[in-house]
């Protein structure tokens, strides 16, 4: 397990680099120049070059790129080029907004979907299966940036009870938190259905009723735990993706999240930013699927085996 681990870890590094060196020769090709970024429209071209010559943006995005991964190595993700801040002060206080967001959306989440879905799954093609699929697909389908208006109309416009945007108090999260759960709970939902009814229908489950366990034993502790293979996938996979920002969800709803100062940071091509930004993101989403990795040695002992 250890070296399994160890390799895994060590898989990050060429991973994060493969990644950088993509987004360099991406925001390479887009217009602008810092230079132009920093001085503004209202500076001449020989100062906007000037800038970039000092700034090293003139020189290959090869040498660019080295430079940059040299600097990061030693903790130093560079400067803004807008707000002339370091990149660690200016994304730092974004990210714990960010991080509750993406933690209640994914507990609530899992609390309601899996539920709903073993009680489809043991009572299948009944009136209730039927009710719990149709509203499931329902949340699944529609958008969350329109769900999030509604509740901004509803809650906030017409009934006043909760804040339209913006962050400060427990309930700036209950719109946000409602926006990203209804869809990512019905996903959920479908998912362990369709794995439990899979589990139920396999020869150790009717091996199992032979021998006389009950029932609530044979979906518990049997069924359920091989079903929850592929929902731990999921949930690590919506969790890394909710940390990258739920970008819609923060821009409805004007949450300073960590999603939202990348895509500002795209739009004025500040590139110590946006790399700043993919660097932590790319580690925290390898460092999640890894923690699901080991969380399946503990669900399935066969996983274990192949580790070791």
């Amino acid at each position: 397990m250890s070296k399994y681990i160890l390799k895994r870890v060590l898989s990050i590094i060429p991973t994060v680099l493969i990644i950088i060196f993509a987004i360099f020769f991406i925001l390479d090709f887009t217009p602008g120049t810092p230079g132009r970024v920093i001085l503004g429209v209202t500076a001449t071209e020989e100062q906007v070059n000037n800038l970039d010559e000092a700034l090293g943006y003139n020189r290959p995005v090869v040498v660019r790129y080295v430079d940059y991964v040299v600097h990061a190595v030693q903790g130093d993700f560079g400067t803004s080029y807008v707000s002339q801040q370091p990149v660690v002060d200016i994304l730092a206080p974004k990210f714990p907004t960010t991080l509750k967001l993406a933690l209640l959306a994914v507990a609530i989440s899992a609390l309601l979907g899996i539920p709903m879905g073993i009680i489809s799954a043991l009572k299948p093609n009944s009136f209730l299966d039927s009710t719990l699929t149709t509203v499931a697909l329902f949340f699944a389908s529609v958008p969350s940036f329109w769900l999030g208006l509604m509740f901004m109309l509803a809650f906030s416009l017409v009934l006043g009870w909760l804040p339209s945007s913006g962050i400060g108090t427990w309930k700036h999260y209950i719109m946000p938190v409602i926006t990203l759960v209804l869809p990512s709970a019905a996903y959920l939902s479908r998912l362990t259905r369709s794995t439990m009814i899979d589990a139920i229908n396999q020869d150790y489950i009717r091996t199992a009723k032979s021998k006389g366990a009950t029932t609530s034993r044979v979906m518990f502790l049997h069924a359920l735990k091989n079903a929850m293979m592929p929902v731990v996938t999921q949930l690590g996979m919506s969790f890394a993706s909710l940390l990258g920002g739920a970008l819609i969800t923060e821009m409805v709803f004007g949450l300073p999240g960590f999603g939202s100062a990348i895509v500002n940071a795209i739009k004025t091509k500040d590139i110590p930013i946006v790399m700043g930004g993919i660097i932590f993101l790319s580690t925290i989403f390898i460092l999640i699927m890894l923690a699901v990795d080991l969380i399946y040695a503990f669900i399935d002992p066969r996983v274990k085996d192949m580790y070791e």
